[in-house]
């Protein structure tokens, strides 16, 4: 990879690791000279702290993540990678501001010195040392260091500007890692802690349980009262808060997905194409004329089809048309052209030449003709690409353009490509492409696979006219009708299904997995309780038709807000205050569980070897509070009733099984994978800390 890649992947990237890794871009101060402070703040995504960041950084931020993901993932961007990309910008933003704002208070600083040794020292940082790796032995190249060095020295503007931005990641990285080394010097674990964690893991205890279960009683026969709900908001008031404001919707999604009769329809449609195919006498022009798709006719390596294609095309005679199969919402059929072998990856360099600036096409030709005498008569194709070439990645890297394998070549053009992966070790060719004139050099090659060339052609199968006329149909006579006083109930007269979604993002893009256009998200945060959509919504399957029916705003929650959503743990709540009446009755006068259990009609089941790390009742549930009365009680005496996932239940302890004492070296061990797990956690809650008692703004629903 040349150099403007290698420091495009990395510059403005800070990598912050405490047990796991968070990515923070760099962000640079914007003067907007001129600008009043409203338009300013209008023009602003959001803020941490009063530092604020606009839309244009913000949004080239996203576009250069968005691009790194579409080529990771392969294909076209879909809303779902924009909103990530959105997302992930926004938390690394987030994280910078509020990690340079700790910073700044404990007066942590690079120095010069210090500086020039993660960058040139006998040690450096490990963003220099993966920036420039030698494509040829995979390691640090001091050499191609100091080439940039020299070249952003000497006033190569765009050298120098990913360079200064690659310093100022390095010297940020530098300052996380003194801020993870101060966290981490805080953390300790004392040996109790140790021996506590010992014992949870392996004291063991054996004792008996009785079990009133709450589905005995009849829920339909509760009637929960204010102060019921008031009881259990009460304890659990912290649970409610909400970190951002969500809205509460109904919402109906009218499907106008393909049918079956689409489905048929299209598949009439790919066995006519199929017939067509077999008889083309041109099935490139053929593929691209009829595709939906247009995957170029090429050759393929095995896993590079899809699965139908690959399960057959590698083992057909040359000439067969095979499919339909379905792929992906899609129907394809496929015609074998061509096989061969081929080498799996291959090294290449090459020189590029611009026929802009050579006056033509034919002389850039004649130029690199020329280049390549040089060559052939023992010229250095390094130092010559260093030389001649026009493209920075190239006279960069000397040239070295990297390993490739089938179908990472295939942006410069099929012929490029094929030319690359036909020649032998050492060849010198001279080539065009979309980008200019190279001379090549091909290096080392490895494997030799079988390919296939192949003519592709697929149908998308979409829903038809008469689908979606259909739906569009029932989607409005629905929002024709729907009021905000009987939304709920016109839907039960057309038969369509109420969906309710209680806490809605800003951010969201889907609502209860169903994929919604962020244009209604932004209705439904403009607008006001109790309003029904302005029109009709849609996606590539779905109308959709919503209601906002609540607005929580950011802190905790007001008990309305939430009524319906705990009704039933306060229903539990209940059933366990009448099945607690039921047990105390049973307690009083016994002195043994069985006595208890007797009173009750039950049975007091045995229980063996429970630990309480794994506060597991067997056969029953996960029961930490259960458990935890356990491991406090003394041996034969019943507890008091104790509230638990399940029911209300008494426990006895017959007998406790302590584990042997821990040795000094043992103990140390147990301090040391501790203190690891620990650090590894610390950064989740300080981070989520400072983001608790930061005031961050978040106005990114305004554009996007």
């Amino acid at each position: 990879m040349g150099l403007m890649g290698n420091l495009r992947n990395r510059a403005g990237l800070v990598i912050f690791v405490i047990g796991l890794a968070i990515v923070a871009f760099l962000l640079g101060d914007v003067v907007r000279s001129g600008s009043p402070l409203w338009m300013q703040k209008q023009n602003q995504v959001g803020s941490v702290n009063g530092n604020s960041i606009d839309y244009q950084d913000f949004n080239m931020q996203v576009e250069q993540t968005s691009n790194q993901i579409k080529q990771q993932m392969g294909g076209v961007e879909t809303p779902q990678m924009k909103m990530y990309a959105v997302q992930q910008v926004w938390n690394q933003f987030v994280s910078k501001e509020l990690l340079n704002s700790e910073i700044e208070k404990i007066g942590f600083t690079v120095g010069k010195i210090e500086l020039n040794d993660l960058v040139t020292g006998p040690n450096p940082s490990a963003q220099i040392a993966q920036t420039f790796i030698n494509p040829q032995t995979g390691q640090f190249d001091r050499a191609y260091l100091n080439q940039v060095i020299t070249e952003s020295k000497n006033g190569n503007p765009e050298i120098q500007g990913q360079w200064e931005a690659l310093l100022e990641s390095v010297k940020q990285q530098r300052l996380s890692e003194k801020y993870s080394n101060l966290l981490n010097a805080s953390i300790y674990v004392t040996a109790l802690e140790a021996q506590d964690e010992y014992t949870a893991k392996n004291k063991l205890a054996n004792f008996k349980y009785t079990l009133l279960d709450y589905n005995s009683i009849n829920g339909a026969d509760i009637k929960l009262t204010d102060a019921d709900y008031k009881e259990y908001y009460d304890k659990h008031k912290n649970s409610f808060k909400n970190l951002e404001e969500t809205r509460a919707i109904e919402y109906i999604v009218i499907d106008g997905g393909a049918t079956q009769k689409d489905t048929a329809s299209t598949m009439e449609n790919i066995l006519s194409l199929k017939n067509e195919l077999i008889a083309s006498t041109n099935d490139s022009l053929f593929a691209i004329s009829n595709s939906d798709t247009k995957y170029p006719v090429t050759y393929y390596k095995k896993g590079q089809l899809s699965p139908a294609l690959d399960s057959v095309l590698f083992s057909a005679p040359v000439g067969t048309t095979v499919g339909p199969f379905t792929s992906n919402n899609a129907l394809e059929i496929a015609k074998l052209i061509d096989t061969k072998y081929s080498p799996d990856s291959i090294q290449v360099s090459h020189i590029v030449l611009n026929p802009a600036a050579e006056g033509g096409v034919t002389k850039a030709l004649e130029k690199a003709d020329s280049i390549k005498n040089l060559i052939l008569a023992g010229g250095n194709f390094a130092a010559l690409a260093v030389e001649f070439s026009q493209d920075p990645n190239s006279k960069a890297n000397a040239g070295e353009m990297g390993i490739f394998t089938r179908g990472q070549l295939n942006q410069l053009g099929e012929k490029f490509e094929e030319t690359v992966f036909t020649s032998k070790t050492g060849d010198i060719i001279v080539t065009e492409s979309q980008v200019g004139v190279h001379i090549l050099k091909i290096g080392k090659q490895v494997g030799n696979s079988k390919i296939v060339k192949v003519a592709i052609v697929d149908k998308i199968i979409n829903s038809g006219k008469e689908t979606v006329d259909a739906a569009y149909t029932k989607a409005n006579n629905f929002f024709t009708e729907a009021t905000a006083s009987n939304f709920a109930e016109i839907a039960k007269q057309q038969n369509l299904n109420l969906q309710t979604a209680a806490n809605v993002q800003a951010m969201d893009i889907a609502i209860n997995g169903t994929e919604v256009p962020r244009e209604l998200v932004r209705w439904i945060f403009e607008t006001d309780k109790n309003e029904v959509t302005d029109k009709i919504y849609e996606t590539e399957n779905n109308f959709i038709i919503a209601k906002v029916t609540g607005i929580n705003p950011k802190g905790i929650q007001p008990l309305e807000a939430v009524k319906a959503e705990i009704m039933p743990a306060v229903t539990k709540l209940v059933k366990a205050r009448m099945l607690k009446e039921k047990m105390n009755n049973a307690i009083n006068g016994s002195s043994t569980i069985d006595q208890i259990a007797q009173k009750l009609n039950k049975n007091a089941i045995d229980v063996q070897n429970i630990v309480l790390a794994n506060p597991v009742i067997p056969g029953v549930a996960l029961e930490s509070s259960v458990i935890g009365t356990v491991f406090g009680l003394q041996p034969n005496k019943p507890s008091k009733p104790v509230d638990g996932t399940e029911g209300v239940y008494v426990v006895q302890v017959n007998s406790f099984v302590n584990p042997k004492e821990l040795v000094e070296t043992e103990r140390k061990s147990q301090q040391k994978q501790m203190l690891q797990g620990r650090q590894q956690r610390s950064w989740g809650s300080i981070f989520q800390a400072l983001k608790n008692n930061a005031d961050i703004d978040d106005n990114r629903i305004r554009f996007y």
